[in-house]
């Protein structure tokens, strides 16, 4: 197969050539693309790179890491890619991790595999402490917005994708920004690719992130709750009508009405100096107790849905 890695590029000049220099030959084609660098690393890399797979692309404005993917992505499909690996250039990423990364799909286990930080514990303790907190609220919401349950670390960049999945994701709707990878996730979701975590471990140097964990984790929540709200619509309404699907809107409906009907109460009783009923309390928390069995009934059917079955395998 034929095995593309895109680099996305911004101020990453003295970190390139590096990372370039460690991809092995089980990659064909290294595509770099040139965001707007202030640093004009994709010229520099074109006079400094000297390894005959390299190819630079140029952004005429800053798209964001998420539209550089977005390019490199489209021209790896021009050019007849099988699998497109996503190494970030600022030397975090491993590049002898690529045969790894790769292989469930070579084995058509896979349609889409990231990487996974934090799956060894001792490999854990090297991160700063906000990263650990944030990626595990950021873990937890993408879990609810795309429905892989089994999935950690979403923003983790380093990713291989089989062709067969990528020709059908609407490039045009995916983020550009930073909440690129997690919207990857959701339009996973949204052909049932089965996605994979593979253990992986980051090295962290003098390298400065431009993504602020304290500050994506209330950016991506709202985002996060479109996702979930299209994904819910998608698979359990428009696509098909379950027994799910009626679990759903039951346990909504039960719980407001509880929790409207309690409040209710419980603000007449305060007003009037009256106390409730009994009936009237249990008609107000039955149908609370209803909604959360609902809820949770549906909530396992929604983790027993994961994609088992790879897309590459049908070959369409």
């Amino acid at each position: 197969m034929k095995v593309f890695a895109v680099l996305p590029c911004y101020r990453t000049k003295h970190l390139i050539v590096d990372v370039i220099a460690k991809i092995g030959p089980e990659v064909c084609e290294i595509v770099v693309v040139d965001d707007q660098c202030p640093d004009r690393t994709g010229i520099y890399l074109e006079s400094q790179a000297q390894d005959p797979r390299v190819r630079v692309l140029f952004h005429a404005r800053n798209q964001g890491v998420g539209g550089a993917m977005i390019t490199g992505y489209k021209y790896c499909l021009e050019q007849g890619a099988d699998i497109v690996v996503k190494i970030d250039s600022d030397g975090q990423m491993d590049p002898a991790f690529v045969p790894v990364l790769i292989k469930p799909l070579l084995q058509g286990d896979a349609d889409y595999v990231k990487g996974n930080r934090f799956f060894n514990i001792e490999d854990v303790k090297q991160m700063p402490l906000i990263r650990i907190v944030g990626n595990a609220g950021l873990s937890f919401l993408t879990k609810l917005s795309t429905g892989y349950w089994h999935i950690f670390d979403p923003t983790n960049g380093y990713t291989a994708i089989h062709q067969s999945v990528l020709k059908y994701i609407p490039f045009e709707k995916v983020s550009k920004g930073y909440f690129f990878e997690s919207d990857m996730l959701f339009r996973m979701g949204t052909v049932r690719a089965v996605v994979i975590d593979i253990p992986m471990v980051a090295h962290y140097g003098n390298e400065v992130s431009n993504l602020k964990v304290s500050k994506s984790i209330f950016e991506f929540s709202g985002l996060h709750l479109t996702n979930f709200l299209k994904r819910l619509f998608y698979t359990y309404f428009l696509r098909d009508f379950s027994i799910a699907s009626v679990q759903l809107v039951a346990g909504i409906l039960l719980f407001v009405f509880g929790f409207v009907f309690g409040l209710a109460t419980w603000l007449n009783s305060i007003l009037n100096d009256q106390v409730a009923t009994t009936g009237t309390v249990m008609l107000s928390v039955l149908p609370i107790l209803v909604s959360v069995q609902l809820l949770i009934g549906f909530l396992s059917y929604d983790y027993s849905m994961v994609p088992r079955i790879p897309l590459q395998q049908y070959r369409f």
